[in-house]
């Protein structure tokens, strides 16, 4: 982060250290998760955080599933970051470019940690590296959701906190074990308080309701940091956090005996199933995909709760899946944006003749969340399903159905709207009061001035580039998921949860 700070006056120096740290971060990264599939296990401690409370990095399975998929986002993430700020000329690219390196800073700290008190403080680094991304604009709407942001969050971390204690307060540790520390069971009113609190906690970032209203306002923050912090590193860091308190610190057994998965896969089922439903009535593009983001994620909270290794299977594949996919749309959204100035669905008419290639990738994206199969998601539900009929859940199963119809009537009349629609501003352009030539009314009483020009050309590569590449990602994960390291990773992590499940 110091060097981009330093390099502010030099823009293509200060990018060159945000590709430099992300070309190693991803590198060290692939290295770990090679080394954890061939059975050799880093660890490292720095100091202590309390007594008998170390501030340890271990890279596990799972810590290298998480690490590996937020270090390759993190590159595609910053070339597409070059094309949108530059291209809107934002305004403090360098505090942007220097919090964006701090997130995901904070985000291998939380994917790497050995213990519960060590993920808390890169938990809540993480929030806070993350604030000045939320509220980047500055405008009185970016500052609310800057507060909100904040509110929700450090909140959660406070409920955090207090698990943290009440755990190390009945076993004496917070250690990351595979089934979970022993003697949590033999205190179970302490052991449910302890794990509603943890639960409640990272429940806010991975956005189960009713804790999930922040998320929505949060899409306020430019397109790149809705895509990779908000369907990647910020939610996805709840979601492992729920992970590992249920796989990791109670284990699948304790969950069972005191009853405490059901009511986990409850909420996630009713997440699901409501934030589908509000998503369908929304005509802002980044606004309906944060409801679909709150949707999905609790598609992997639910694969959790049920304590089945073909689910945990199936919610490990789609922490991946999703991520390639939501982080398509929000780059697709993002450069419609910089190029047309258009950010509500009922603006996009016949968008796909100016934009074949964005909106291309945008229907794979769309695709792989509804769960056609070739594409990534289709293979990830195909698991959760098996995973909630081998749990004997049948309403889950068929919730996860449900949930896959809701995302169909939410993205199948975005497509329609701009392969077949028209817009009555079609070959027009927004552009500065000052500069244009008519000024005129469009969809929502939103007023733009336009002037007449030539269609449309394709985005920058700074731009396109990224969106094919992340859709080529969730086509790969479709087609021949075997073969990526994630699909190792999530059977090895398996393994050590369910051993000889």
């Amino acid at each position: 982060m110091a060097p981009i700070l330093a390099s502010g006056s030099r823009p293509n120096r200060r990018e060159a250290w945000t590709f430099l740290a992300a070309g190693l971060t991803l590198a060290l990264a692939a290295q770990a998760a090679a080394a954890t599939l061939d059975g050799v296990v880093y660890e490292t401690t720095l100091g202590r955080l309390a007594v008998g409370a170390p501030l340890t990095f271990r890279v596990d399975a799972l810590g290298a599933l998480f690490a590996l998929l937020a270090s390759f986002l993190w590159l595609v993430a910053s070339a597409y970051s070059v094309g949108y700020m530059r291209g809107l000329d934002e305004h403090d690219q360098t505090r942007y470019f220097a919090a964006f390196a701090a997130s995901i800073g904070a985000t291998m700290g939380v994917a790497l940690a050995a213990n519960l008190l060590t993920l808390f403080v890169f938990y809540e680094l993480l929030t806070v590296a993350t604030y000045p991304l939320v509220a980047h604009a500055e405008t009185p709407e970016a500052r609310r959701a800057g507060r909100r942001y904040l509110a929700y969050t450090l909140s959660g971390g406070v409920a955090i906190l207090g698990g943290i204690v009440l755990v190390y307060a009945v076993t004496g540790s917070g250690e990351f074990v595979a089934g979970g520390l022993a003697g949590l069971a033999s205190e179970p009113i302490v052991a449910t308080v302890a794990y509603g609190l943890l639960v409640v906690g990272f429940g806010v970032k991975a956005a189960v309701v009713p804790l999930h209203a922040w998320l929505p306002d949060a899409m306020v923050a430019p397109t790149p940091v809705s895509g990779l912090l908000h369907a990647v590193a910020v939610v996805k860091s709840g979601v492992f956090g729920l992970a590992r308190v249920v796989l990791f610190v109670f284990g699948a057994g304790t969950v069972r005996s005191l009853g405490l998965g059901r009511p986990l896969a409850v909420a996630a089922a009713a997440t699901m199933l409501l934030a589908g439903v509000v998503a369908l009535r929304q005509d802002k593009l980044k606004r309906g995909l944060a409801y679909s983001t709150i949707s999905q994620l609790s598609y992997i909270v639910l694969g959790i709760a049920l304590l089945t290794p073909l689910a945990l299977f199936g919610a490990l594949l789609h922490l991946v899946a999703h991520a390639f996919m939501k982080i398509t749309l929000f780059f697709c959204a993002g450069a419609i944006y910089v190029e047309t100035d258009t950010e509500y669905v009922s603006q996009m008419g016949g968008i796909w003749r100016r934009l074949p290639a964005l909106m291309t990738a945008f229907a794979v994206g769309s695709a792989g969340l509804v769960g056609l199969p070739g594409i990534a998601g289709f293979v990830s539900k195909w698991y959760l399903i098996l995973g909630a009929l081998d749990a004997n859940a049948l309403v889950f199963a068929a919730t996860y159905l449900v949930a896959g119809l809701l995302k169909l009537l939410f993205f199948w009349p975005v497509l329609l709207t701009a392969y077949a629609g028209r817009n009555a501003t079609d070959g027009f352009r927004p552009v500065d009061v000052h500069h244009g030539v008519a000024t005129g009314e469009h969809d929502g009483g939103r007023t733009a001035t336009w002037e007449r020009r030539t269609p449309l050309t394709e985005s920058s590569w700074w731009l396109l580039g990224p969106v094919l590449v992340t859709a080529g990602g969730a086509v790969v994960l479709g087609v021949v998921p075997d073969a990526t390291p994630f699909w190792a990773l999530a059977r090895t992590v398996g393994a050590e949860v369910f051993p000889g499940g």
